[in-house]
């Protein structure tokens, strides 16, 4: 599945020379096999990582979304790894079916399962962070292997596009919605009925649906370390 010497991710040598020291130790290009597709993304695993969280990204977005690097950056400063992967091929992207094929998303979400054996990350705890759509495609993924993940965030989500699978959840789960984002916050209230596990919904006060206000995106980034780490253990 993944394609790369002695089962480890492939690693860009030309990025990796460029990057300080410490960068190519704890950071590095991967690509996952998915069927007949190859997905790209960025793994970085901070020494002692505490556990680690794979990205659904939202909307045709992928690992360059600036909005998540820059929440993987705080979760990477408290000791938590993190994989910043393409969910869609750059052609599929641009495919909007493809953007809302929430079962899709969810497969390839999957394809990462070799987070479980590689040797810098078969020791850690796995948490989904999803954005948009890309919360649908963690939800539903969570349900489907409940022994593999062990907590979930989504950042102005649509669980609701999960409904039917929601009680099938059993990674706590965190809901992270913006205060002007008004029929999203509906969608997550009546989501949060649904869900069995431990639960939360906060809504960030004057938010909307991308987080671009002033210490919004913040709010977003402390809410999720908080409970990542509370929830991956040590």
């Amino acid at each position: 599945m993944l394609r790369g010497a002695g089962g480890q991710p492939e690693v860009n040598k030309e990025d990796a020379m460029s990057a300080p020291a410490h960068a190519k130790e704890q950071e590095r290009l991967v690509k996952v096999s998915a069927g007949k597709h190859m997905l790209e993304g960025i793994l970085h695993v901070p020494e002692g990582a505490r556990g680690i969280v794979l990205f659904a990204h939202g909307s045709g977005s992928g690992r360059f979304s600036t909005r998540n690097q820059f929440v993987a950056a705080v979760l990477q400063k408290a000791g938590l790894g993190t994989l910043l992967l393409d969910l869609l091929e750059e052609e599929e992207a641009e495919d909007r079916e493809k953007v809302f094929d929430i079962e899709l998303l969810a497969g390839r979400l999957q394809s990462a399962d070799w987070l479980h054996q590689a040797q810098t990350t078969s020791d850690l705890r796995l948490g989904l962070f999803g954005a948009s759509t890309g919360a649908a495609a963690a939800i539903l993924a969570a349900a489907r292997r409940p022994e593999a993940i062990g907590a979930v965030v989504s950042r102005g989500g649509r669980p609701d596009l999960a409904m039917d699978e929601l009680t099938e959840v059993t990674a706590p789960t965190l809901l992270i919605v913006g205060g002007r984002d008004d029929v999203v916050i509906q969608l997550n209230r009546q989501a949060l009925a649904f869900l069995r596990c431990t639960n939360k919904l906060v809504v960030i006060p004057g938010a909307t649906h991308l987080f671009p206000e002033p210490g919004a995106l913040e709010d977003v980034s402390r809410l999720a370390k908080e409970w990542f780490c509370d929830h991956l253990g040590d």
